[in-house]
């Protein structure tokens, strides 16, 4: 793909006086967006439709009918609702700031809190629109103009969370740029085919980083359960959902082989740790989001380096890993260490309970409502029966999966810095078409 520093620029540019904007072509007009778009404050009572429309950020505007959505039901008074039409732009008054827009294709209600614009004259293409109100620039320009309570901005730099009112009169005054109708249709069409081939890019990449992840894991669950030795004798475990197990590995309950490790600080001062899936124990102040601090750590659970840490209301969804810090962690958490390290690898016990079958059997050990509070308690945990070869096998295992995992992990995160470029360029392509800062023509 053509960087867009080697693309096309206009002859002329002329200065916008907005700040988003920067400089635009000069054949460019520059028009208050109530010149352009009207708000469509349409009421739907009398009832003119019972379908309704939701609005995210990741999905436009969907029917809410097929949201799968969960206890977000829908208000029965459907002359609450206000109507956006086939070709309308539908915002989230509340997150317009954070590219809550999507152009409708759907007769259907909306929330109050939602805006709709059409096009006011056939000298608007709407499509281009919806594309500068998606612009990052933009999107930041309108926080002067935000009336709320809660902003939050990750280490990238974008906002993720607002709450931010822009009211109707406010918008209606702000400058947009406005090329021929010829022109905007122009960029629409450039930008939608190429975000297509972009997004379907990225999609191979994703496909190949589950491919990737799904091999690890197929990698770690053969190692800790089958050993390194292929032609290694089998024998019958004697319990049912473990099968077969080397010849030479022993069986043990977890209760002669793990401590749990109650202490408590008496300050709090310590270093707060979390537990990520897919990172394990980390600093709670390496997480861009912050939210969730109790105001005292008092009493909180000592985690010291290799040491077992299982969230006990997350144990079944694999959260669980052995701590490379010294720190504190949530009452929560259940931490734990080997009783005899002779005997046992914390590394090879965690990577072993990771797998499938033991996540299984957590399942079936904990106390609580599914899919709301449960908890794997110790004594549950306890009465899980696991399987291993010596300690010095163990080790050996454990070294090749931190090989293996090594060089899986440096091709995911080269796939995973291949997908943020592909990212940072659609933005920047999008940013740059529908601001005149490059000139598309029918070739392009």
């Amino acid at each position: 793909m053509k960087t867009v520093t080697k693309m096309p620029r206009y002859s002329a540019y002329k200065d916008s006086g907005v700040d988003w904007l920067r400089e635009i072509p000069e054949g460019w007009e520059l028009v208050p967006l109530r010149g352009i778009l009207n708000f469509r404050n349409e009421k739907n009572d009398p009832i003119i439709t019972e379908d309704i429309l939701s609005l995210s950020i990741a999905n436009g505007v969907t029917q809410y009918s097929d949201e799968g959505r969960g206890g977000n039901k829908r208000k029965d008074d459907l002359t609450a609702y206000k109507i956006a039409r086939p070709n309308d732009i539908v915002m989230n008054s509340m997150n317009i700031i954070v590219g809550a827009v999507g152009l409708s294709k759907y007769l259907g209600a909306i929330s109050p809190v939602y805006y709709a614009l059409y096009a006011q004259s056939s000298s608007v293409f709407i499509s281009f629109y919806e594309q500068i109100f998606q612009h990052i620039g933009f999107q930041r320009g309108l926080l002067r103009l935000g009336k709320g309570i809660l902003i939050k901005i990750g280490d990238s730099g974008k906002m993720n969370t607002i709450r931010m009112k822009i009211s109707q009169n406010d918008m209606k005054s702000l400058l947009f740029p406005k090329p021929s109708i010829e022109t905007q249709i122009l960029i629409t069409d450039f930008l939608n085919q190429k975000t297509a081939q972009i997004d379907q890019s990225i999609a191979i990449k994703q496909k190949q980083i589950e491919l990737l992840k799904e091999r690890q894991q197929i990698i770690i669950q053969q190692a800790v359960t089958k050993g390194l030795d292929p032609n290694v004798p089998m024998k019958d475990s004697g319990i049912e959902w473990i099968g077969m197990i080397p010849e030479h590995w022993k069986i043990s309950k977890l209760k002669y082989l793990l401590d749990e490790i109650n202490i408590r600080t008496a300050t709090g001062s310590e270093e707060l740790l979390s537990l990520s899936k897919y990172q394990g124990v980390i600093p709670k102040s390496s997480l861009a989001e912050r939210a969730g601090y109790a105001e005292s750590l008092v009493g909180y659970k000592i985690v010291k380096k290799g040491c077992l840490v299982i969230n006990k209301m997350q144990a079944v969804n694999g959260l669980l890993a052995v701590s490379n810090f010294n720190g504190i962690t949530s009452p929560d958490y259940s931490v734990y260490k080997e009783k005899n390290s002779n005997i046992i690898n914390i590394n090879f016990l965690c990577h072993l309970l990771l797998c499938p079958e033991f996540l299984a059997e957590f399942k079936k050990r904990v106390t609580g409502v599914m899919d709301g509070f449960i908890r794997l308690y110790t004594d549950d945990l306890y009465s899980i029966s696991i399987f291993f070869p010596e300690k010095e096998e163990q080790s050996t295992i454990v070294d090749y999966i931190e090989q293996k995992m090594k060089k899986y992990n440096n091709l995911i995160d080269i796939e995973t810095q291949q997908i943020e470029k592909l990212k940072e360029y659609k933005t920047t392509l999008i940013d740059s078409a529908v601001t005149g800062k490059i000139k598309i023509t029918p070739e392009e």
